[in-house]
């Protein structure tokens, strides 16, 4: 699994707000969630759909709930999402929660009737949980593109993720519902649809005949020839699969970019991690791939100060950024989360994993320079996100100078940047 982290973001349904903290998974549930919200009839609440990656992102969790308590002191406060799926009693001991809903649950029709009445926590076992996919929805509110869930869950039990526990077991929508869903998406005017789950390269194991991801991507991509661009999240190094390596190479609407969960660049740590990929692995994948599509770009989650990391290994995560030639870094001082064998492991001082994690953020921002200054002279096919800002194929940031509508894809000539995007003008 792989979240990002973000600054909570809100979206209102009347006078209802839905706080999202987290991962794109997470952001284009919040939407549903938003929905049914309003269609139970739920008034005057804010929802909380919460991630529970690191310790950090729960903090930030309980911090936004206190302030919302006084800001508004008469609303229904409801906490959902994977911190609230791990660890209910945790959020249900706090005295400015009204209601803890489960993961399992918090899209479901009828679920946010309960919060006028009903039982205070509603958190059912989520390894139960077998379908997905069921909340399929035409876009996402004020957004330039939209994501589709075709994927949820993760089989795998990496050392460091609390995820599986908030998300259950891995589980596949159906390639004809997901395929219909993005028919109607480009049908209504959406021109770049972005596929999410939680392990993405999962996707289709639990299907009758296994398919592949890349099977899934090839068959989008000829059942909606009308789908300009359609775009990957997060995917591990270890699945791969032909088929998507043939559409990498040979379709042009599928976005030359991948976003690796690599999370170390030393093969020690990535066996105590209960990764599936060695150093050389990712290495030779990002060869592979733009050996057939030059134009691609990698983005990567490393982990920092992860148990027993000396200064060797972390010294092999600096060199990977280089090795893979990555563009784009999210960076993650390790967390211990409560649960986890990595938890249990020899820790590292906290002083010296925020000392890494600057390190390799560092490290990072050269990186995107590097990416950037390749881009100048160029002009890049970018999915305008809003007034002078968008977003190039291979995920490149890119302000420019000139009017275009939000959702469009422009061709956009780039002069320069300002070492985190691309300046250009249309």
């Amino acid at each position: 699994m792989t979240a990002v982290p973000e600054p909570a973001a809100e979206t209102e349904a009347d006078d209802v707000a839905v706080v999202t903290f987290g991962c794109r998974l997470n952001a284009y549930e919040s939407e549903v969630m938003r929905a049914r919200a309003a269609e139970d009839g739920l008034t005057n609440a804010v929802v909380f759909n919460t991630c529970a990656v690191t310790g950090e992102a729960v903090r930030q969790a309980r911090q936004a709930i206190r302030k919302a308590r006084r800001e508004r002191p008469d609303a229904r406060l409801i906490v959902t999402g994977c911190a609230a799926q791990i660890d209910p009693a945790a959020f249900a001991a706090m005295p400015e929660v009204d209601l803890v809903l489960g993961n399992g649950d918090k899209t479901k029709a009828g679920a946010y009737a309960l919060a006028a009445d009903g039982p205070r926590v509603v958190v059912n076992d989520v390894m139960s949980v077998r379908e997905t996919a069921g909340h399929l929805i035409d876009g996402l509110k004020d957004r330039a593109r939209a994501y589709v869930e075709i994927q949820n869950g993760c089989d795998h039990r990496c050392t460091f993720c609390v995820i599986p526990y908030g998300r259950g077991n891995s589980r596949s929508g159906a390639a004809g519902e997901v395929v219909e869903q993005i028919r109607r998406l480009a049908a209504s005017g959406v021109n770049e649809v972005v596929l999410t789950g939680v392990d993405l390269t999962s996707w289709g194991a639990d299907l009758p005949g296994t398919p592949t991801l890349g099977q899934l991507v090839a068959r989008i991509l000829k059942l909606v020839p009308e789908l300009p661009r359609l775009r990957l999240s997060s995917i591990d190094a270890a699945e791969i699969d032909a088929d998507l390596m043939r559409c990498l190479a040979e379709e042009e609407r599928l976005a030359p970019y991948l976003h690796l969960s690599l999370q170390h660049g030393d093969d020690l740590i990535l066996k105590r991690m209960k990764r599936r990929h060695l150093r050389a692995d990712a290495i030779r994948l990002c060869e592979q791939v733009r050996a057939v599509r030059p134009d691609v770009a990698f983005g990567a989650d490393l982990i920092a100060g992860f148990p027993t990391e000396s200064d060797a290994a972390f010294d092999n995560t600096l060199a990977l950024v280089d090795d893979c030639d990555l563009a784009f870094l999210h960076v993650f001082p390790f967390s211990p989360r409560p649960g986890t064998p990595a938890a249990r492991m020899p820790q590292l001082d906290r002083p010296l994993i925020k000392a890494r994690a600057e390190r390799l953020r560092a490290k990072g921002a050269e990186a995107l320079v590097r990416h950037l200054d390749r881009q100048v002279g160029r002009t890049l096919s970018a999915l305008v996100e809003r007034e002078g800002l968008a977003r190039a194929a291979d995920f490149t940031e890119v302000a420019f100078e000139g009017h275009a509508e939000a959702g469009s894809i422009v061709p956009l000539r780039v002069s320069g940047h300002d070492g985190k995007r691309a300046l250009a003008s249309l």
